[in-house]
């Protein structure tokens, strides 16, 4: 097994509104992909990286609460100032890990989910 994680989704209530949130503080573009019932807009990833995508269907609600997932930046810092300036709100960080493992911080985005940061060291 190459990771136990092999796709990821961040609940979404307003697609544009979300995808307005991330390109700018991730800088990428997402892919929008749109099924019958599902919504989705794909973060970039190449194989055999983990992808996901911000998603929006009925029965899920963006949430503070339950599992996080990190996000890949190579400047914390300035990562923390887009999410500032595209409305989102650090709530936890920048905390340097032990042992080389690098920096994290929690956001909430747009949508009101919160959502972790981590800068390799």
């Amino acid at each position: 097994m190459k990771s136990v994680i092999n796709w990821f989704e961040i609940p979404v209530s307003d697609m544009e509104r979300a995808i307005n949130f991330y390109e700018p503080v991730m800088q990428l573009s997402l892919r929008r992909e749109k099924m019958d019932c599902v919504e989705l807009a794909v973060f970039p990833h190449e194989d055999p990286a983990t992808g996901g995508a911000l998603a929006k269907f009925d029965g899920v609600t963006p949430s503070l609460q339950g599992a996080i997932i990190y996000l890949h930046t190579d400047n914390l810092a300035a990562t923390l100032d887009r999410i500032a300036s595209a409305g989102g709100e650090c709530v936890f960080g920048p905390l340097e890990l032990p042992q080389g493992i690098g920096t994290i911080a929690l956001f909430t985005d747009s949508e009101g989910n919160r959502v972790g940061l981590h800068q390799p060291a």
